[in-house]
């Protein structure tokens, strides 16, 4: 078993607290427009104009997307304080997915943008991105599993973490699954072989390799992650990993068909 007893936030000025899970998020961030850039110069296709356009519209469409499902999800609390919809707190990183996606096509739409060829590009920025927010969650203490008597369970001791109140009252040897740590190694993980993958045909098959690989892996950590049931005994993430893999495995199929028959005519 092992113990988290760092204190999540950093320093406090006056009533303003940073947490390292605010820090995380922005390095993340940071992260994600640098490789965006280093990739539009590796390629003569783009040029920064649309790509930091694209970037501009998908950071605004990200955060309500994400705020929306965060709140939808926890609507017994946020009835009761409806005030605390317009905090800052509370986000979700499948609804930041998602609302960029739909940011990006919308103005894919309107711009004649290349929507698939530029998703191609930051698809590993952004895989390298969560796992980088995720190190915020790990020292934040939330997005904690179910509890386990594996002897990598964790167990948070501060009582500023968001964990420490499912961490006391365990029985002894026993903490929680550290999902987040787990999240990290398949980030990174996912992240070699999208490295490895760039330049796959036809544009938008490696975005279409990224959204099922974690979506498959939402689907599956939700059984060893707490939250509230959403359908069926499945959290939200989990649902909605179901619909984006019943969307995007067709499309996969569909895009490597297509491009073996040009292959094979050519």
């Amino acid at each position: 078993m092992i113990e988290i007893g760092i204190n999540p936030v950093v320093f406090t000025i006056g009533s303003v607290s940073v947490r390292w899970y605010g820090i995380m998020i922005a390095l993340a961030i940071a992260v994600l427009v640098i490789w965006m850039v280093r990739e539009t110069r590796r390629t003569t296709k783009l040029s920064y104009e649309p790509v930091l356009t694209g970037a501009l519209i998908a950071l605004p469409s990200g955060i309500i997307v994400s705020k929306l499902l965060h709140v939808f999800d926890n609507w017994g609390y946020y009835s009761a304080y409806p005030s605390q919809i317009f905090s800052p707190a509370g986000l979700t990183i499948y609804g930041a997915i998602i609302g960029g996606i739909i940011g990006i096509w919308i103005y894919s739409k309107v711009s004649k943008f290349p929507y698939s060829h530029v998703f191609d590009l930051i698809v590993p920025g952004v895989i390298l991105a969560q796992a980088i927010g995720r190190v915020g969650c790990t020292l934040n203490g939330c997005c904690y599993g179910v509890p386990t008597s594996l002897p990598w369970s964790v167990v948070y001791t501060h009582p500023d973490s968001i964990a420490f109140t499912a961490s006391i009252g365990l029985p002894p040897g026993w903490g929680l699954h550290p999902t987040q740590v787990y999240e990290i190694i398949f980030n990174l993980i996912v992240f070699g072989v999208l490295l490895k993958l760039r330049g796959l045909k036809p544009d938008g098959s490696l975005a279409l390799i990224y959204l099922i690989s974690y979506s498959a892996w939402r689907l599956g950590i939700g059984f060893l992650r707490e939250g509230t049931p959403f359908i069926a005994n499945l959290q939200q993430a989990q649902v909605l990993g179901i619909i984006v893999l019943a969307i995007t495995i067709p499309l996969l199929i569909r895009d490597r068909r297509n491009w073996a028959k040009v292959a094979v005519k050519k």
